[in-house]
């Protein structure tokens, strides 16, 4: 059971002329692992940058609560963490010095002990002190990961979170994964089949494409 929710309420998003989803509808408030699926372009990355407030819907709202009580947008990167491939490294800091800046610009404490435990389970600790230009893509996006749990999060969102991973890359995020979605809300946006497979529930974007539609709330959406 988790003390944190995020709900959807009728979520509508047009570029243009062009309608990407309509009348989006959930309500993720226990802890688990959920997934946005959809092909290439179908609005899986609008939808995650939605939920996490970097953009806004045309219409409709997302209401995040913790301790049943409303989080105001400023503090909401206090609640999560996020990985996409739209993150940026600084190639030029090491691991180390990375993951101690973004602590102090995000204002969370930089738990040593937990910095080289998450390290350590990602693989990395023997390069905690190489510069980020060294490491390869699966290296760097392993490194994301970290970034997205140094500070506990209630809601981990997900965007094509094994992409340059190899298969024990994937293997080891996954593990991680299920061992975190026992307390917080994950919610991954993937094509990826693998990725899905480790969801309890998908919301499909495909069915929210018609601007009359009406279908199930999301959340209720089950494999």
């Amino acid at each position: 059971m988790s003390n944190y929710s995020v709900e959807a309420i009728a979520l509508n998003k047009v570029f243009g002329r062009r309608l990407i989803f309509n009348n989006i509808n959930f309500n993720f408030n226990n802890s688990g692992i959920f997934g946005i699926s959809g092909p290439n372009g179908s609005g899986k990355s609008t939808l995650i940058k939605i939920i996490s407030g970097l953009t806004s819907p045309s219409s409709g709202r997302i209401i995040h609560n913790y301790n049943e009580k409303s989080i105001i947008p400023e503090k909401l990167h206090n609640y999560i963490g996020f990985v996409s491939p739209y993150l940026m490294l600084y190639d030029e800091f090491s691991a180390w010095e990375n993951l101690n800046y973004f602590s102090k610009i995000r204002n969370v404490p930089f738990d040593k002990d937990k910095i080289n435990y998450l390290l350590d389970s990602f693989l990395l600790l023997n390069r905690k002190d190489d510069l980020v230009k060294t490491y390869s893509s699966g290296m760097k996006q392993r490194l994301k990961f970290i970034f997205a749990l140094m500070h506990s999060p209630h809601l981990l969102l997900l965007d094509e979170p094994t992409s340059n991973l190899d298969a024990e890359g994937k293997e080891k995020v996954y593990s991680i994964l299920k061992k975190e979605s026992g307390t917080s809300i994950i919610i991954i946006a993937s094509n990826e089949e693998s990725d899905l497979e480790i969801c309890s529930s998908l919301i499909q974007l495909e069915k929210y494409k018609n601007p009359y539609n009406s279908v199930p709330a999301a959340g209720e959406i089950t494999k």
